[in-house]
């Protein structure tokens, strides 16, 4: 789940006021901390990008550049109403051509350019702490002073016919994106990362900086094995890294926060039958359609194929119906879109689809689409899932009548990008 922060109009303004072209900007934040931002983009380009640009969403700026500092600053302010620091933060910002090409697409990152560890006012030795925490922390400059976080975003993005051409950063503050892609999201979430919300680990390896964790592998658990980062050996940690859904944060003060952040009810489809096959899936929720909903569409689960007549050609969508009809359809992805397929179903009387991916990847994405005749509920989940399911003890197909009952809806119990226990995924 997207979560959005929104502030007032009057923390608009605020956040305007002190914006100009050829920024760099100190600013004391009612004495909890000093901020130094600095634009090193050259005249005419990224921040200093001269071209017209109408007021949109409650970003006044005329020009690109204009309009993209005054997101940057929207989104930074966020975070300076909460810092606190004796030391000076200095971040250092810029628009650049970054990659990109027609489907995929770099749309920024935000760090520390150093780490440090044994400093005087370390909370735990044998740690590693990010540039800006560590001066908190020490209540001194560690380092050279500046900068503190490199942040750098895609000026090409939308923009460029070969830069996923039709999807630029929208600009605004009033989260109406529409299908575009939010710029103050992707910036307050980078910026989340420059401040110290990162790790310093090999994503290819899991081996850590220098053999030494950072203080915040403490707090990564895998709820599969039970360990936090910091005690995994270098494989369990690459292993955990994408073990989708079962990593968790375990701060007190982030699950103490989470259910004023995070929407109640998780979509899920929930195996409810029989017991050796129980267990719960993530779903990406549809575009179209019903919205899932608590208790949820329960019935038995049917692989469908070209025979039981759900294939992409609509003519047969009726073939069969009898084996489908009041059915959860399972259906994989594939040869038409999720529309015409969950329409298909639709038509054989199933009441909710489940679409399997066929390529691998994780979490589940979304279905896009759009259709206001479809009056049913549908998910997708992944091709690793897909093929468990497909495989369950007492699976339904067309020639053995046991089948697998399933719920496709909200588990009112558990809170969106949780687990059962509260923590934030």
């Amino acid at each position: 789940m997207r979560q959005r922060v929104r502030r007032s109009d009057a923390d608009l303004h605020a956040a305007f006021r002190w914006s100009h072209p050829g920024w760099r900007h100190r600013r004391d934040h009612r004495a909890a901390a000093t901020v130094v931002i600095t634009n090193i983009n050259a005249a005419g380009v990224g921040f200093n990008d001269t071209t017209a640009a109408a007021p949109v969403g409650g970003n006044p700026g005329t020009t690109l550049g204009q309009q993209r500092l005054n997101a940057f600053t929207y989104a930074f302010n966020i975070w300076d109403a909460t810092l606190t620091s004796n030391v000076t933060i200095n971040i250092q910002a810029q628009f650049s051509a970054l990659s990109c090409a027609a489907t995929s697409v770099t749309l920024g990152s935000a760090g520390a350019p150093h780490i440090f560890r044994n400093f005087a006012g370390a909370p735990r030795t044998g740690y590693w702490y990010p540039y800006a925490l560590a001066n908190k922390l020490a209540g001194v400059e560690l380092g050279t002073g500046t900068p503190q976080i490199n942040a750098n975003f895609n000026s090409n993005l939308g923009l460029n016919a070969n830069c996923l051409p039709g999807s630029p950063f929208y600009l605004d503050v009033d989260n109406d994106v529409g299908t575009k892609i939010d710029l103050v999201e992707v910036l307050f979430h980078e910026l989340g990362h420059g401040l110290g919300c990162q790790t310093f680990i090999s994503g290819s390896t899991g081996a850590f900086q220098s053999g030494t964790p950072s203080i915040w592998d403490t707090y990564l658990l895998d709820n599969t094995t039970n360990k936090t980062w910091d005690i995994m050996t270098a494989a369990e940690r690459a292993a955990s890294a994408i073990n989708t859904q079962h990593l968790v944060w375990t701060g007190a003060g982030v699950t103490a926060a989470a259910p004023g952040v995070l929407q109640s009810g998780a979509p899920l489809l929930s195996i409810t039958a029989p017991a050796s096959a129980i267990t719960n899936y993530s779903v990406g929720t549809a575009s179209f359609g019903p919205a899932l909903a608590a208790p949820g569409v329960t019935a038995e689960i049917v692989q469908a194929d070209g025979k039981t007549g759900l294939a992409c050609d609509a003519s047969r969508s009726a073939a069969n119906a009898a084996l489908v009809a009041s059915k959860i359809a399972l259906v994989d992805r594939g040869l038409c879109g999720f529309t015409v397929k969950v329409v298909n179903a639709q038509n054989a009387g199933v009441i909710g689809v489940v679409i399997a991916d066929n390529t691998a990847g994780s979490p589940p994405p979304g279905l896009d689409g759009a259709d206001p005749a479809i009056t049913i509920p549908a998910v997708r989940i992944t091709l690793a899932d897909g093929t468990v399911l497909k495989n369950a003890p007492g699976k339904r197909t067309r020639t053995r009548s046991a089948g697998v009952i399933g719920t496709l809806g909200l588990n009112g119990a558990l809170l969106a990008g949780a687990d059962a226990a509260g923590r934030v995924q």
